[in-house]
């Protein structure tokens, strides 16, 4: 993943966003200890904008689209009421089992479901509503995964997806990742049921509000 702004400009983002519960930071040593490619895993920043996002829509039900090690799970379940219910999908069922050690960890784990198998067979079993829909699965699919959530969404929801520059790659794509998520940038944009902007947040973030 290439920066988009220097390194002392991350540094300050960093450093003037508020610090998460100790739990994020065992979680991030765990995930780079114990995964492949744990650069994955959202950050400080991201979990922090996902977190306020989460509040600030009123969320009650939250869909994520790709769990990972569950740091972005955990953000978003922070912001929901008690009663709040938050389903997470992935297909790898090592990192789930390691999000779930801490999801049990914590007093919001218990507000969040995952399921594993393949996310577009488990959406399709989903009921409405959800209040916010967070996108960080397999790129090339982002298109069929706003195709298929975007319905699950009440009006006035939200929905956030990551990776949306892909190391800027969307300018000309030409692998399966990059030709997905600059298609998915494309049909968001041109997609007369939303309201849209592409941010240069980590990796890029776009944020949907349905109208």
């Amino acid at each position: 993943m290439k920066a988009f702004v220097a390194p002392e400009i991350e540094a300050y983002l960093f450093e003037h966003t508020q610090s998460p519960a100790p739990i994020f930071e065992e979680m991030r040593q765990r995930t780079y200890a114990d995964m492949a490619r744990p650069h994955m895993q959202v950050g400080r920043v991201e979990g922090a904008l996902l977190r306020i996002l989460t509040a600030a829509a009123g969320a009650r039900r939250v869909l994520e689209i790709g769990t990972f090690t569950g740091f972005s799970a955990l953000c978003m379940a922070e912001s929901l009421p008690d009663d709040g219910e938050l389903l997470t999908c992935d297909i790898d069922p090592h990192a789930t089992a390691l999000a779930r050690q801490f999801f049990d960890m914590s007093p919001h784990g218990r507000k969040i479901k995952i399921l594993l198998g393949d996310a577009l067979e488990t959406i399709a079993r989903l009921s409405a509503p959800f209040d916010l829909v967070f996108l960080d699965a397999d790129k090339s699919r982002y298109p069929a995964y706003f195709d298929a959530a975007l319905p699950l969404l009440r009006k006035g929801g939200l929905f956030v997806a990551d990776n949306t520059l892909w190391s800027g790659e969307v300018l000309h794509p030409l692998t399966d990742d990059a030709r997905g998520i600059a298609a998915f940038n494309a049909k968001v944009t041109e997609d007369s049921r939303v309201d849209n902007v592409l941010l240069p947040v980590r990796d890029g973030i776009m944020l949907v509000q349905k109208r």
